[in-house]
């Protein structure tokens, strides 16, 4: 799907949609009864009503089978970011822990907070992030808990889970970044359309002798494969367009700087 679509916002979307859906609904209606004359209106007449609902219910498991995949992503998504917040959460509190060290580790994770609201996140929305670009700051509070001198049990346990709380934000880092890349591919689309024109297509045809009824049928199946697109396209790309995951909760987290904390 084209990346226009997904930057629009909802209230556009829902109008391209729609009227997408309906204009296709009344060239399929203007073909058909423009074709429904002499012999052909007999046998498009020679349709059996019977197979409307086995096209109804091949429409409707292709569009469950995309939409477990676009709300599977969406979870990934949301769950990836929740526990990169958490894990940088539990480094903030944990890095009280080593007074010398406390605002560095702290200005790092804020840095890196920074840095995925202001860049990762537009390149995650145009689907352009890749596992090659390098969280500078998470590296260097990696390495600068390594390279601490722990005095104390308490120290040395504060130590182990920060390593380990580090470790979990860059996995869960990955993790955001490769569900980004994530989206409904062409090739279902293309089936869905094509199955959804073929439903049209029958409805006319079945009702090919009664033209308002044929126009209320195929308006009313038409509303439906809207909504059903609709609702895919909003959700296609985790990361894309109005109602995209957002970073909030990775900024609800993050430290204050020691200026601001301090105040004037």
């Amino acid at each position: 799907m084209s990346d226009w679509i997904h930057d629009l916002p909802v209230g556009w979307m829902a109008v391209v949609v729609f009227g997408g859906s309906y204009l296709g609904a009344a060239a399929i209606y203007s073909l058909v009864m423009t074709l429904a004359v002499g012999e052909r209106r007999l046998a498009f007449k020679g349709v059996s009503p019977g197979l409307l609902p086995p096209l109804g219910i091949i429409f409707g498991l292709l569009v469950a089978f995309l939409a477990a995949q676009v709300w599977g992503d969406l979870d990934r998504a949301n769950a990836a970011v929740n526990r990169e917040a958490s894990a940088l959460r539990a480094v903030v509190l944990l890095s009280g822990s080593f007074p010398g060290e406390e605002d560095r580790l702290r200005g790092l994770i804020r840095q890196h907070i920074q840095e995925a609201q202001m860049d990762e996140w537009p390149a995650m929305a145009r689907r352009r992030a890749t596992l090659t670009m390098i969280p500078a700051p998470l590296a260097a509070a990696l390495q600068a808990t390594l390279t601490l001198t722990a005095h104390g049990e308490g120290q040395v346990v504060a130590q182990r889970e920060i390593v380990a709380a580090l470790q979990n934000a860059l996995d869960a880092r990955r993790q955001r970044i490769l569900v980004s890349r994530s989206e409904v591919n062409w090739i279902k689309w293309t089936g869905l359309i094509i199955q959804a024109i073929c439903t049209l297509t029958a409805i006319a045809m079945v009702h090919s002798d009664n033209r308002l009824t044929a126009g209320l049928a195929m308006g009313l199946f038409s509303t439906a494969v809207a909504v059903c697109l609709l609702l895919i396209i909003a959700h296609d790309r985790p990361f894309t367009g109005q109602l995209s995951v957002q970073p909030t909760v990775l900024l609800q987290v993050q430290p204050e700087s020691p200026v601001a904390a301090t105040g004037p």
